[in-house]
């Protein structure tokens, strides 16, 4: 897997959520083979990685103990393994973990970045697999109360900076190390904004970069209808298409989607025009939720309009 997290072209990481109650397909692949049907589809559409999940990480969503999560998760990650897709697993149990990885799985994708299991490290170090090592301050129940930061870019690349070094001082190879944002995971509206606007800060930490604002809630409230009701989950497509590439053109090793194929369509027009890149951050962006990009103004959309849709954001699962 060295070769993926060293790839050129960006790596579409479709979303396999073995759950009842994940925000967006929850109890939509609880059947074994529904569940290992959708997988090898979103290869066929593009992913490099499917990566299943057995625990909901939304906000407010209960832990379940990790029998139930193993048993949801090792039958899908056996099968899909069989089958030739690879693998990611989605979980913060060191346990899971390294029975995922026995069953096939080929990467650990840890929205916890080791906080919730000190043994992760030491699951990953010997499997030699990648890691993705995602911003995270709590379990879901009570993230939405750690969202306080200073500034929400400079503390999430500090901290993310405390998670690669605790990861290389426990042996984990620097080749083996992806990180993540975090979009939803103790962050507002204004958070997730403020980090897209500025993503190139965090991929100066000259690490492969994650995204994932797929189908999440602060998507859903920038589309808000005209009484306010936020946009629901099957209408954010094209906004999470639209973040996702502009997270590419900023330099993200790659985004971590429901709908692998608009995806994967929208990204082959990127590379087909030339791969273009956002220009550098500069101060005239200072009035809108970050910095500008090239010459083309503000952020993704102004302060006054991120403010009328902040609120706690979706965790990813």
């Amino acid at each position: 897997m060295t070769d993926l997290v060293r790839a050129q072209a960006p790596v579409v990481m479709g979303v396999l959520n073995v759950t009842p109650d994940s925000f967006s397909d929850g109890g939509l692949y609880s059947d074994l083979d529904t569940a290992v049907a959708h997988g090898v589809r979103l290869r066929a559409e593009g992913a490099r990685l499917v990566d299943v999940g057995g625990e909901s990480t939304r906000p407010g969503a209960d832990r379940v103990d990790a029998d139930t999560e193993t048993a949801r998760v090792l039958p899908v990650v056996r099968e899909l393994a069989a089958a030739g897709v690879a693998v990611s697993i989605d979980t913060t149990r060191a346990s899971v973990a390294e029975a995922a990885l026995a069953a096939g799985a080929a990467v650990v994708n840890d929205v916890s970045g080791g906080l919730a299991d000190p043994d992760m490290a030491r699951v990953v170090r010997d499997a030699g697999c990648p890691w993705v090592l995602m911003h995270w301050r709590g379990h879901s129940r009570g993230m939405g109360d750690l969202a306080t930061y200073t500034d929400v870019v400079t503390d999430v690349r500090a901290e993310l900076g405390r998670r690669i070094d605790e990861a290389l001082a426990a042996g984990v190879a620097a080749d083996r190390i992806i990180v993540d944002p975090g979009l939803g995971f103790a962050k507002t509206a204004a958070h997730n904004w403020e980090l897209s606007a500025r993503l190139p800060e965090l991929v100066a930490l000259g690490f492969p970069l994650l995204f994932g604002a797929s189908r999440k809630s602060y998507l859903g409230r920038l589309l808000a209808g005209p009484d306010g009701t936020p946009r629901p989950t099957a209408g954010r497509e094209a906004a999470t298409i639209a973040t996702s590439l502009l997270a590419v053109a900023a330099g993200a090793w790659g985004v971590r989607v429901h709908d692998v194929r608009t995806t994967a369509d929208a990204l082959a027009v990127w590379a087909a025009t030339g791969r273009p890149r956002l220009a550098a951050p500069t101060a005239a962006g200072a009035a809108g939720v970050g910095p500008a990009y090239g010459t083309g103004g503000g952020g993704p959309v102004g302060a006054a309009e991120v403010a009328g849709h902040a609120g706690r954001g979706e965790g990813a699962r």
